[in-house]
């Protein structure tokens, strides 16, 4: 009877072990199976790592090299009109202040040169630059005259300078606004950016009360 007893015992601890064996195994092959799947599916981006964002630096030597190409690689169409206008305004500034300094400038030579005997001629530099119905004795005689060819000369070469440097401050904001364009070009500006002012009450080491405006930015 012992013996029967014994090997019940013996059959039922194989059967049990056997089962837990056979779930290890199933729980094995199943991980197997799973990491194999996981493994096989495909890599997919997500839509925030496919959207293109333009490169700051390349954008600032595209505008180096000319003006505009840095708003086109960042694809600020609308901005060139802008760039554009600002080079051709500047352009026509610089061309006729330097036609008129230039006529000027030359008047006033050719004045002094002739000093004492002034030329009749209407084709002379002086005298083709005099405003309609204006003589030089009107304008104060050769000597005032004179005055008013070198007071205009200077102010037309300023002008001239000046638009110069307006037009290297629009080469430079041209720049630097591709630059800036191309760093904030994933900028939030969605609707739901919002700041809100609000007073309230702080309290310094000594227990004090004072007012003040808490500002908080929610994006």
């Amino acid at each position: 009877m012992k013996q029967l007893i014994t090997i019940l015992l013996l059959f039922v601890t194989t059967v049990v072990f056997a089962d837990d064996f056979q779930t290890i195994d199933q729980t094995a092959e199943s991980e197997t199976t799973d990491t194999l799947i996981v493994l096989e599916q495909p890599t997919t981006l997500a839509p925030e790592e496919l959207k293109w964002k333009p490169d700051p630096l390349k954008s600032v030597w595209l505008g180096v090299i000319f003006p505009g190409l840095g708003q086109i690689y960042n694809r600020s169409y609308w901005k060139l009109p802008i760039v554009y206008g600002g080079f051709m305004g500047c352009g026509y500034a610089i061309g006729t202040n330097n036609e008129k300094y230039e006529a000027y400038k030359q008047a006033y030579r050719d004045i002094i040169t002739d000093a004492g005997h002034l030329s009749t001629d209407p084709n002379r530099s002086y005298n083709a630059i005099l405003p309609e119905g204006y003589t030089i004795e009107r304008l104060g005689g050769e000597t005032g005259y004179r005055n008013i060819l070198r007071d205009r000369q200077n102010s037309y070469r300023r002008y001239r300078d000046i638009s110069i440097v307006v037009a290297i401050a629009v080469y430079a904001l041209s720049i630097i606004d591709a630059y800036v364009d191309a760093q904030l070009f994933d900028f939030d500006i969605s609707d739901d950016l919002s700041l809100n002012v609000e007073p309230q009450l702080y309290f310094d080491d000594q227990n004090r009360r004072t007012a003040e405006l808490k500002l908080a930015i929610s994006f």
